[in-house]
């Protein structure tokens, strides 16, 4: 079946969420609604539409624009209504709804100085995509101060217009400076008072929640290695520890925490033997085997969160006072709850389609129209646990594909790495990879060693071994899905990925031509010191101390080894893995005089959209099929 892979509505749910978040915070700063928040009655709803700040009034349908002279990021309502805050230029301001009384409360210092952002590791790999917060009620808000003059300057280069400046960017890559990160509690009255920690021994400022019952921050040291959470007296800026948990390999941040209960519990997690549990007033309240990946919400004294025993699966369940309780549909959830009003956002194997409902108190669920383009593609998904580690494997063959009907090569089709999962009970994880099924190829996406949702210590298991772990784990997937689907031609395989994937694909053909006949590396990291700190030295430790590892999972030093086809793609407006990591694989395939294919995006950013991205999957099928032919 032949379609346009421009009409495949690709689905964001199914991408790494450190690249969600990087999306989410390019379109803040270009068209359309780039996102909104209300206040505490939903009375007032702040817009940032296309870099201006835009209210609404719901019971009145009022909207006006108000007056700030454009490069509106994240405007948020007090909780009270009467103010909407935002930032533009790096500085922290504040406007009446109406439109009037427009203030500065905090301005840079220094051109490498912003207020209220957060730095590139807090939105890429801590969860924390904001940089400030209001106060209960409404009279002061905490910002973040962010002074990045000690980190390194890196350059992205528009190369299709020569006469265009290059970007200068701030990236921490991995053993150097990272931002300086502070906190200032600001007054409406003009008041400041900076938070105080120990801001040298814990330099990532990696949480934030204000609300009723004070001021809590979460820390954690560069080596992640000890999280504290600390009450602060905003008044004073006085903080003291209130909750510290370690590991000797790194402490793993949950999304959603830390936050309190009305009564002043603190939510947090606790990772307990092979369980991570969700902790309230410093008591595990989940059971073993159930692994929390996230806080949805938290009204009064209930908790929602996200969970699994599956981990192909994910429900969305509740803790009270009372008990537990979770979804009942099989499936993928995800939701959120306030104001006694909770939202169930659900995905499943039986249909492509995302269903929303709304349910008010006790009152019964009413199912949100969704007007989102259907995929051309059914996605027919079988999804088992592979080899003594089990494990979870989707495979996918092309429509109406009979066994028997003939050999067919094979695609891996993974993300494979730490932090994110493929493999998942959602046909909408699968669009993509049936696209690449119904252009005649066995697609087989593998979970290794390190995903989420098989507990703490599963994650763990790549701590100082990057790549060899995922790699071994995809060809024990690939041998189990060749036994259970005896079509699949193992004399013909590939790889196909990015980012992380990218990378895999790459140490693929690189390291394993005897298993994988082909690869395509999007946006690759083939030089394991050129990503930033946060990530890098979660898992590969700082590199002054293991210089040994980072080369030992670098590619540049496999590049003699190629004896396959190899396609390598990269946007080179990258900002977040540089076109640098595919420029030096390049270099270094030609010095050792091997041949390889090197398609560059001039437009494209870490990851691509659009008619490009469409023309891509073409463009990697059609090697996928010339480098995979029969051989006679």
């Amino acid at each position: 079946m032949l379609l346009d892979p421009r009409d495949l509505g690709l689905d964001e749910r199914a991408l790494p969420a450190a690249e969600i978040r990087r999306r989410e915070r390019a379109r803040e700063a270009g068209g359309g609604v780039a996102g909104y928040a209300t206040d505490g009655d939903q009375a007032v709803v702040a817009l940032a539409l296309g870099g201006e700040l835009v209210v609404v009034e719901p019971e009145t349908g009022a909207v006006r624009t108000l007056p700030t002279g454009g490069g509106v990021v994240d405007p948020r309502p007090d909780p009270t209504g009467a103010l909407v805050g935002y930032v533009s230029d790096g500085a922290l301001h504040v406007i009446g709804v109406d439109g009037t009384g427009r203030r500065t409360l905090a301005a840079p210092e220094a051109p490498e100085v912003t207020y209220g952002l957060a730095e590139h590791v807090a939105g890429e790999s801590m969860h924390r995509l904001r940089g400030w917060w209001w106060a209960p009620d409404g009279q002061r808000l905490v910002t973040a101060r962010v002074d990045e003059s000690g980190v390194r300057v890196w350059w992205v280069a528009d190369v299709a217009d020569p006469a265009a400046r290059p970007a200068a960017r701030r990236y921490p890559e991995a053993g150097t400076a990272n931002a300086d990160v502070g906190l200032v509690v600001l007054g409406l009255d003009g008041s400041r008072v900076t938070v105080d920690w120990d801001r040298a021994g814990f330099e990532y400022l990696t949480g934030v929640t204000w609300d009723g019952t004070g001021l809590t921050i979460a820390v954690q040291n560069r080596a992640q290695t000890c999280v504290r959470v600390l009450r602060v007296d905003p008044g004073t800026g006085a903080s003291e520890v209130e909750h510290e948990q370690r590991d000797a390999a790194w402490v793993s941040l949950v999304p959603g925490t830390p936050a309190r209960t009305a009564g002043g519990a603190l939510v947090w997690t606790a990772d307990i033997d092979e369980t991570r549990h969700l902790l309230v007033g410093g008591e595990p309240v989940t059971p073993a085997g159930l692994q929390v990946a996230a806080v949805l919400g938290v009204d009064g004294d209930t908790v929602l969160f996200s969970a699994t025993t599956e981990p192909v699966e994910r429900h969305v369940w509740t803790w009270s006072p009372a008990g537990l309780a979770r979804s009942t549909t099989q499936g993928v959830h995800d939701g959120h709850l306030a104001g006694g009003t909770s939202v169930l956002v659900s995905r499943g194997l039986d249909d492509p389609e995302t269903r929303a409902t709304v349910r008010v108190g006790d009152g019964p669920p009413a199912a949100v129209l969704s007007h989102a383009h259907r995929p051309p593609v059914a996605p027919r998904v079988d999804l088992f646990h592979a080899g003594a580690r089990a494990l979870r494997t989707a495979v996918l063959l092309p429509t109406g594909h009979r066994p028997g009907d003939g050999p067919l090569p094979v695609l891996l089709d993974p993300y494979g790495g730490p932090a994110a999962q493929r493999v998942l009970a959602a046909q909408s994880a699968y669009v993509t990879s049936q696209w690449f099924a119904d252009q005649g190829f066995a697609v087989v996406v593998v979970d290794g060693r390190g995903t989420p949702g098989r507990g703490p210590r599963w994650e763990r298991l790549v701590h100082l071994d990057f790549g060899a772990a995922a790699l071994e784990d995809q060809i024990a997937g690939l041998a189990a899905a060749a036994e259970r689907h005896t079509d699949l031609d193992l004399a013909r395989v590939a790889m196909r990925g990015w980012s992380y994937g990218g990378y895999l694909a790459a140490r693929a053909v690189l390291q394993r031509p005897d298993v994988f006949h082909a690869a395509v590396a999007g946006a690759p990291v083939t030089d394991q010191w050129l990503y930033d700190t946060h990530w890098q030295e979660r898992f590969l430790g700082h590199p002054d101390d293991n210089a040994d590892i980072y080369e030992r999972d670098s590619l540049l030093r496999y590049a003699p080894d190629l004896r396959r086809p190899l396609l390598l793609v990269h946007g080179l407006r990258d900002d977040n893995v540089h076109a640098a990591h595919t420029l030096k694989l390049s270099a270094a395939l030609l010095a050792a005089g091997r041949p390889h294919n090197v398609l560059p995006v001039p437009t494209g950013s870490h990851m691509v959209g659009g008619d490009v991205a469409a023309h891509l999957l073409v463009a990697e099928r059609d090697f996928l099929r010339a480098a995979l032919q029969p051989q006679t």
